[in-house]
């Protein structure tokens, strides 16, 4: 198994429910076959419940709530889709904020999907080129950003390295792409 993480723990952020269980448990997978800690922060502690597109899914548990993760304790952070995860995640000030210190650290970002609506409402994309669930174009071309329709979008014009796509079938790309940031350009925690 290929160990290009080699250790570095990165945060899987999310709400406690919604979440597009295949764009949660692909990158996390990844990221532990390359080596990485992965870890999952929510608002709340306890379980998040996933979903495969409006049917329940499986439940994972919660490493630590937001609130009481420190951002320098990760080397990179992950944000899954799901319309209900990133709508009820962009209200979460712990969350918007520990987006922001990520970003401010300069650690690389891998969002997918619906996951982009916690970096509008961080102001995070403003001068960004990103992807995304079509229906968030609008969001993003009016927090400054550029939208692209595209499989998996890197884009490296800002204080970190960000990386997106737009839905499940993109995670192949996705996940390669992430990996390849990750081991290049994460910050030991």
């Amino acid at each position: 198994m290929p160990t290009e993480l080699s250790g570095l723990r990165v945060a899987f952020l999310t709400a406690n429910e919604g979440i597009e269980q295949v764009e949660l448990t692909e990158p996390w997978e990844a990221v532990k076959n390359a080596g990485g800690i992965p870890e999952l922060l929510a608002p709340s502690t306890g379980t998040i419940q996933a979903f495969n597109h409006l049917d329940k899914a499986d439940t994972f548990d919660v490493h630590r709530a937001i609130r009481d993760a420190d951002p320098l304790d990760y080397s990179a952070i992950v944000v899954p889709g799901g319309v209900a995860n990133a709508d009820i995640l962009r209200t979460v000030k712990p969350a918007v904020t520990f987006a922001q210190r990520i970003f401010e650290m300069g650690k690389p970002a891998a969002v997918i999907c619906h996951g982009p609506w916690l970096l509008v409402d961080a102001d995070l994309v403003r001068g960004r080129t990103l992807t995304s669930w079509p229906s968030l174009a609008t969001d993003i071309r009016n927090s400054g950003g550029n939208w692209v329709d595209t499989e998996v979008q890197l884009c490296t014009n800002g204080p970190n390295s960000l990386v997106t796509s737009r839905k499940p079938d993109d995670l192949p790309a996705f996940c390669r792409q992430l990996i390849d940031v990750f081991q290049q350009q994460s910050l030991p925690a």
